[in-house]
């Protein structure tokens, strides 16, 4: 039976993975919480206490998200939203208090060791390019507090600066973003080749 030397400090720990070693593994997660060994998030996911000079350290979002949906990161699952939307130079600038988790397994709001996380069943790219990021945010301009023809003005700069890839970005725009994502991204790279002309005779 598992015990306190079977896991390591910040172990994420499902009772998938307790099927290993236990033949009733419910029951053998609840007699290692009783014993302190593991703290449970919720049914079936637990994690080995880390502990810290200002008491018990939770697991990061990352670990436990990777175990819980069983995928890994950018692969099997992503995080996005105002986070990762304000890192791309756009003008966005929302604070969402839960950043989103897109997969192919879950939706709904939930909270994971102190981690508030709104999980939602969204198709996205293996390990997607950074175009992919800027379409996401087109998609959801209400949500970033953003307006979309200031969104444009700056993406078209953007895309004038060599930030972004044109044909990838149009390529992940008519993949995954909707009508007005594919309409602003061909206007914004009209405009951006517009812009590198008239630099270009100067």
């Amino acid at each position: 039976m598992p015990d306190s030397k079977t896991f390591k400090a910040g172990d994420v720990v499902t009772t998938r993975r307790l099927r290993t070693t236990s033949s009733n593994p419910t029951r053998t997660a609840a007699s290692l919480v009783r014993e302190g060994v593991l703290t449970k998030v919720q049914g079936g996911l637990y994690y080995a206490p880390r502990r810290t000079r200002w008491g018990e350290a939770p697991p990061t979002a990352e670990a436990l998200l990777t175990a819980w949906l069983d995928g890994q990161q950018n692969q099997d699952w992503l995080l996005t939203g105002s986070a990762v939307w304000n890192t791309l130079g756009l003008g966005s600038t929302a604070v969402q208090v839960r950043p989103w988790v897109y997969n192919r397994k879950r939706s709904g709001a939930f909270n994971l060791a102190g981690h508030a996380l709104l999980l939602r069943r969204v198709p996205f790219p293996p390990r997607p390019p950074v175009e992919w990021f800027v379409v996401d945010l087109l998609n959801h301009y209400r949500e970033a507090a953003a307006d979309l023809t200031e969104l444009q003005q700056r993406l078209a700069q953007a895309l004038a600066d060599h930030r972004f890839d044109p044909q990838r970005l149009r390529e992940q725009a008519n993949d995954y973003g909707r009508k007005w994502t594919q309409q602003v991204v061909d206007q914004a790279i009209a405009a951006s080749r517009d812009a590198g002309c008239h630099h270009s005779s100067r």
